[in-house]
């Protein structure tokens, strides 16, 4: 579908922002990746919360590396600024573009094999010097633009699509970004944008590096069952193999599910995952408590979704936290706990 030009409709009775922009002015290129794919998802919550935020288009810059994820950034935001680095090196890039211009709003889309494989220095670098970014990565445990090996998040004992064991033990991006000292780490589900839109807004004003792992089922060759990251294992956790020579269409997988809830998800091949949406009572100030946190939840082979530490002291801490000023007056929100809460009741 790449020679296809998206069409340009605007319906006279969609709402606008303060800008006088609608939704239709955030969007980009027509997607060329398969259908049902998640990162599809996560490009509809990127333009939901940039448009929400009020954020001028061509005051944003879009960055990428190599991979399905990385092709991502063509299909948000046309008006903004954008370039798709070197495999893994997309961390440099938003670095130097960041010291030269910091008044631009800057997004990097990533995914597993993209930053936790041959990027992981850059990506581990890029927390170190907390960059003033939002990171997002679009996890799916698999290249899938190279046809389905096993990528650096992938759990052990999880199944690829033509049957190999993966016997290595993964990395986990936010605990690896909590242990670095990332300032705000969160983890989303794409089939769940009630969560993931607030996530990705309270990232974007977050001041300094911001990283979200987005759990996103690769349609093609990871959504089968044995996969710990297909859809029915993200949902039982939260797969039907299917052939390379034709992916059929594919519905979308969506969740609703409480806070503190542990919801299984079947993927589109039978598997299942399992998501654990934060407990209402977790302190996301306290680094011990979500690194303990994740690992509980680990060994019970969940995967926990939501805001799982935030730095009130780190850069310019969750005091520069902020929802759209219409919604708070202009005044900044010191309460960790609050910022989802602010984003999560005006969001729906």
């Amino acid at each position: 579908m790449s020679f296809m030009t998206k069409p340009k409709v605007h319906h006279p009775n969609l709402p606008k922002n303060k800008l006088g922009l609608t939704t239709r002015d955030y969007e980009g290129g027509m997607s060329t990746l398969c259908a049902g794919c998640g990162h599809d998802s996560i490009t509809a919550g990127l333009i939901e919360a940039v448009w929400a935020l009020d954020i001028e288009p061509h005051k944003v810059a879009k960055m990428s590396g190599i991979g399905c994820s990385s092709k991502t950034p063509a299909y948000f935001l046309r008006e903004a600024h954008g370039i798709n680095a070197v495999h893994g090196r997309m961390p440099s890039i938003a670095t130097g573009a960041q010291a030269a211009n910091p008044e631009l709003h800057f997004i990097g889309v990533s995914g597993d094999g993209d930053s936790l494989n041959i990027g992981f220095g850059q990506f581990a670098h890029a927390i170190r010097r907390d960059v003033n970014m939002l990171y997002i990565i679009e996890n799916n445990g698999v290249y899938g633009l190279t046809k389905g090996q096993f990528s650096a998040s992938a759990d052990v004992g999880s199944k690829a699509k033509y049957g190999q064991v993966n016997e290595n033990p993964p990395i986990d991006p936010v605990l690896t970004a909590i242990t670095l000292g990332c300032g705000f780490v969160a983890r989303g589900f794409s089939g769940d944008k009630d969560q993931l839109i607030p996530l990705i807004q309270a990232g974007l004003k977050h001041n300094g590096f911001a990283l979200i792992d987005v759990i996103s089922p690769c349609v093609a060759f990871n959504d089968h069952e044995g996969s710990t990251k297909s859809y029915a294992h993200t949902r039982e956790y939260f797969h039907p193999a299917i052939h390379t020579d034709f992916i059929p269409p594919r519905e979308e997988i969506k969740v609703e599910y409480e806070k503190g809830k542990a919801m299984p998800i079947e993927l589109h091949d039978g598997s299942t995952i399992v998501l654990r949406k934060i407990d209402v009572d977790h302190e996301p100030t306290n680094r011990a408590a979500a690194i303990g946190y994740l690992e509980r939840h680990r060994e019970a082979q969940e995967i926990v979704t939501g805001l799982l530490y935030v730095n009130e002291d780190h850069g310019g801490g969750v005091g520069d936290v902020m929802p759209p000023k219409s919604l708070t007056g202009g005044a900044a929100i010191r309460d960790p706990k609050k910022i989802l809460e602010t984003f999560q009741s005006t969001s729906r």
